[in-house]
Order: C-alpha cells, then sequence, then structure tokens
C-alpha cells in the first residue's frame, strides 16, 4: 500500500511594507493550490497594513493560511530545520526584515524561518518593498543573494497590457509562483513579440 504524498509546505510572511496586496493574493493562491499546505505569518506592523491597505480583519487574513503562526513563537515547527518546508515567500519583505535576515539576526519567528530556509539550502524569496534604495539596503540584498536567497523586488511589468491592479498583481504572484515550483496560470510565459517591431 502506498503512503499519502506529503504536502508541499510553503511559508508566507506579510511585513510591514506598502504592498500587503501581494502577500494576501499569494496565500490566495496558494490555499487554492492542491497539494500544498501554506504557513503563514504576518507581523504587527504587517497587519496594520493588510488592514489599511485591504480593510482586511485579522480573522479574514488569518483564514489564508493552512496553519498561522504567531511571530513570537521562535518553537513553532517551522522554527526547525527538521521541518521539510520547501520554500518561504515574505511577501512585502520590509527593509528592517531584509537586514534582519541579511544578518542573520533571528529574532522573531519570520526572520528564524527565513534563517532556516537559508541554512537547509532551500528556496527564500524575499519581496523588498523601498524605494529609493539606501546603501545599506543594497548591501543587506546583496548579502541575501550571496547567501542564496532570490531578491524579488514587486516592479510591475507592463508588456503583457495590464488593464488593473489586480492584473498587475496576479502577474507578479505568478513570477513568484514559479520561481517556487508552484504551478499557476496568472502569469502565461511571454511567447515573443512575433515579429510585431
Amino acid at each position: 500500500m502506498n503512503a499519502p504524498a506529503s504536502p508541499r509546505r510553503v511559508i508566507v510572511a506579510i511585513t510591514g511594507a506598502t504592498g500587503a496586496i501581494y502577500g494576501v493574493r499569494l496565500a490566495q493562491v496558494l490555499r487554492a493550490a492542491p497539494g500544498v499546505e501554506t504557513h503563514l505569518l504576518v507581523s504587527p506592523a504587517g497587519m496594520m497594513n493588510v488592514q489599511h491597505e485591504l480593510g482586511l480583519g485579522k480573522a479574514d487574513t488569518e483564514a489564508l493560511g493552512d496553519v498561522v503562526h504567531n511571530v513570537r513563537d521562535i518553537g513553532a515547527t517551522i522554527a526547525s530545520g527538521s521541518f521539510r518546508a520547501e520554500a518561504m515567500v515574505v511577501a512585502p519583505c520590509s527593509m528592517r526584515t531584509l537586514a534582519a535576515v541579511a544578518n542573520g539576526l533571528s529574532d522573531n519567528l519570520i526572520t528564524r524561518a527565513a534563517d532556516v530556509i537559508l541554512k537547509e539550502r532551500r528556496r527564500l524569496v524575499l519581496m523588498v518593498r523601498e524605494t529609493p534604495l539606501n546603501l545599506a539596503h543594497l548591501r543587506n540584498m546583496t548579502a541575501v543573494t550571496e547567501m542564496g536567497g532570490i531578491v524579488f523586488p514587486p516592479v510591475p511589468g507592463f508588456y503583457q497590457k495590464p488593464a488593473t491592479i489586480a492584473e498587475l498583481v496576479d502577474h507578479t504572484v505568478g513570477r513568484v509562483l514559479d520561481l517556487i515550483d508552484v504551478p499557476q496560470t496568472l502569469a502565461p510565459s511571454w511567447a515573443g513579440l512575433n515579429g510585431q517591431v
């Protein structure tokens, strides 16, 4: 008799930068993806942005995760490398969270889980949100990249001719899903201009 396949575990963290819509939309899509178990963390500042930018309350936000962790719970499952999470996405990623990850400061469950993902050589995607960037931001992005993480600023693409903000967000979220190997239909592969130049 074959044992049932284990779910693919993906950690999604929402931190206190503008762009809460990226984390919420990513969690929505992952929640609906077959065979994916989503572990959700929302920092206090992240929750403030979710409420301000999207009008969502705590209960509605937490309903997006299969498992919800308190950011202060350093003893949670995802704080250990023995917990087989395949990937982690911080969407959006504040400069404070970026700095903590870049410098190995596991001072809450978000930064600890990111540290675990890096040390276990798994996929970490940080959707950093700030502009303009100062030298500390750039150095921290370099450090995370050198450690194997992916710095993915949610810069909108216009070549797909989006008509709505939702289309812009979906395109970016689709690109992130590609990076963590979750099948998606939000951002179809570029088919080329087909001689339309």
